[in-house]
C-alpha cells in the first residue's frame, strides 16, 4: 500500500513538472520571516506614559526573546498620517519561523519564569494598561525576499 501511495505521489509530482514551460524561471522571491504586527491606539494624554512602558518593560521582554533566539528583531513604528480609526503605533515582532505548540509552551513557561509573575498577574497588568492604550488588533505578515 505504501509503495502504491509513493508511486501515485511521484506520478502527480512528475505531471506538475511537465506542465511547467521549458523556459520558466525560478520564482522572483523566497519566503522569509514572519512579522507579527500589533496595532495600538494610545489614549489622549497617555502617549508619553505608554512610550515609557514600551521603552522599559516591552523592550526588556523583546530583548529577552531575541537573546533566546525566539525572535530576530522588533520595532516600534508611529503612524505619521493617521486616518479615522487607524492605530497610533505598530508594535512589530519578527520571528524566524512560527513555533510549534510544544515550542510555544516552552517559550511561555520560560517567559513567565523570567518575568517572575504568573499568567494571571501578567494578564492583570495588561488589563491595567487599558487606561493608556487600546489594542485594536494585529496582523501576521510574511516577508518575501526578492531575488537578486
Amino acid at each position: 500500500m505504501k509503495k502504491t501511495l509513493l508511486l501515485a505521489a511521484t506520478c502527480i509530482a512528475a505531471a506538475f513538472a511537465t506542465v511547467t514551460p521549458a523556459g520558466a524561471q525560478r520564482s522572483a522571491y523566497e519566503m522569509g520571516s514572519y512579522w507579527d504586527v500589533g496595532m495600538i491606539d494610545v489614549e489622549d494624554g497617555q502617549f508619553e506614559s505608554y512610550m515609557d512602558w514600551i521603552n522599559t518593560e516591552w523592550k526588556k521582554q523583546q530583548a529577552w526573546f531575541k537573546s533566546k533566539g525566539y525572535i530576530t528583531d522588533y520595532y516600534v513604528l508611529s503612524n505619521g498620517y493617521k486616518r479615522g480609526d487607524e492605530p497610533d503605533l505598530y508594535l512589530i515582532t519578527v520571528y524566524p519561523e512560527l513555533p510549534t505548540p510544544a515550542k510555544e509552551k516552552k517559550m511561555q513557561d520560560e517567559f513567565v519564569a523570567m518575568m517572575g509573575r504568573d499568567e494571571h498577574k501578567l494578564d492583570a497588568e495588561s488589563g491595567a494598561r487599558t487606561k493608556m492604550r487600546t489594542v485594536m488588533g494585529g496582523m501576521l505578515l510574511r516577508q518575501l525576499m526578492l531575488a537578486k
